[in-house]
Parts: C-alpha cells; structure tokens; sequence
C-alpha cells in the first residue's frame, strides 16, 4: 500500500526500463485511489441529498394525512385544502423519484439510449401542445417557431422528450405572469438544433458555470424550496451528450434564460 516507495536508479538500460514501469505504475495506482475517493466522497454527499430531498415531501405528506385522520379538517373548505397539499406532495414525491432513477440510469448503469429517427419538429409540436394550457393558466404566452427544413434525428423520443419537459416545466415555473416562451427547432450543417427561452429572471452570471452540476442549488429553478432535485438540468445535458449532442445555457439578450440543445442530424 505504501505507493512513494521509489527504485534506485541504474545505468542499465532493463533495469532502468523496469524502474520507468514501476514508477508509472505507482503514480496511475495513487491517480486511481484518488478518483475512488472522490467518487465515494461524492456518492455519500449523493446519498444524503437523495434522503433529505425525499424525507421533506413525505413528512408533509404524512403531517397532513394524519391531521385528516384525526379529524383536524372538520370544514369542507379545510378537507379541500388538506387533500390538495397532499397531492401536492406526492407529485413531489414523483418528480423525485423520476429524477432519481434517470440519473442513476445515466450515470451508473451507462445504458445506450434507444435510437430510432424521429421528426424533431413534430415531437416539439406535441409537447408544447401539451404544455400550453397550463401556460394560458399561467398568464403566459408559449410559441413554437419551426425551421423551414426538416429536423430529422437518430434519437431516443421519450429522452428526448424529457429534455424538452424539464426545460419547459423550468419557464413555465419561473417566468412572471405575462410574459413568454418561445421554443424553436431547426438545421444548422450538419447538425439539428432546438431551443427554450424565457422572459423570466434569467440565470445569475455567477452559476452559469455550474449549472448543470448534480444537486447545485444556486439557480433558482433547481432550489429545493421548489420541489426540485439539482438533478433536472443535470440529467437533461447527460442525455443530450449521451446522444452526441450536448445542452448550453445562457441569458438571451433582452432578458430571461435560454436553453440551446444540438443533436447530429440524420
């Protein structure tokens, strides 16, 4: 285990080939022991987030239940109140648990996604289909621009998919009543491109850098008090690389954050 142990040097050139060798080998064993450090550091700071994130939903969750069971809620006004909270918790509870099992999907099991070719334009159409009346509800304006060629992909559609409703879910969240989303597609070389931006607060210049770091808190989208993991951003860029594209943020010009996703074109 000792690996500063270091061979005397020799005017032979085998033995000093062999010195060479058990040298490189040392410091490649101490790299090694480094990174597997730094991984289980990691993986118990992981752990303790994953149990703190999943432990504040389900307290509430059990809190308001057992008011319900001894009777606290005796108003229709306050069983109402009392149910919707805890539906609020247990989706919650579910966007945790999804987030949770993407990431180890993506960062453990290092399975391949299951690519199939896939009309980009349309599937964005769906989804902000989807997402607009929840928008309306919101007071905010969601348009989808498509490019003029076809954006046709070798991808994975329901990841894909989850790239696009965890950065539409982020400005459906943080955008201010009033304002608006804009999601586009379209060709660039060889490549195809989609993008969501914003009229909301934007991202602080400060956690640009890290913010797709697993559990960075510093971007308001990925707060805890907001029911998030830090792992949405996280899993999204994994994905996108995962399919040899990546996912870069930045603050659009006037104001309000934009989420610029590449993938390679079929």
């Amino acid at each position: 285990g000792d690996l500063d142990v270091s061979l005397p040097s020799s005017r032979v050139r085998e033995v000093a080939d062999v010195n060479a060798a058990f040298e490189s080998m040392s410091a490649g064993l101490r790299e090694s022991l480094a990174q597997q450090a730094a991984l289980e550091q990691e993986r118990r700071f992981f752990i303790g987030a994953v149990v703190h994130d999943l432990r504040t939903p389900l307290f509430s969750l059990r809190g308001y239940l057992e008011g319900m069971e001894m009777g606290l809620a005796d108003t229709p006004e306050k069983q109402q109140r009392y149910i919707a909270t805890a539906q609020e918790k247990a989706t919650a509870l579910d966007r945790l648990v999804n987030d949770l099992f993407d990431f180890t999907r993506l960062e453990y099991l290092g399975r391949p996604p299951e690519k199939e070719r896939i009309d980009l334009t349309d599937l964005l159409q769906k989804l902000v289909d989807s997402a607009r009346p929840q928008a309306e509800t919101l007071d905010l304006n969601l348009d989808f621009e498509a490019g003029a060629a076809a954006c046709y992909v070798d991808a994975d559609p329901h990841l894909i998919a989850r790239v696009v409703e965890n950065l539409l879910d982020n400005a459906l969240r943080y955008t201010p009543a009033g304002g608006s989303i804009r999601v586009a597609c379209g060709r660039d070389g060889s490549g195809a491109w989609f993008r969501v931006a914003d009229t909301g607060p934007g991202i602080p210049p400060a956690d640009l850098p890290h913010l797709f770091s697993p559990l960075y808190r510093g971007e308001t989208s990925r707060n805890r008090r907001t029911g998030g993991t830090g792992l949405g951003l996280t899993i999204a860029q994994r994905i996108m690389r995962a399919h040899g594209g990546d996912l870069r943020a930045e603050n659009a010009a006037g104001s309000g954050a934009m989420f610029t996703a590449s993938l390679p074109a079929t």
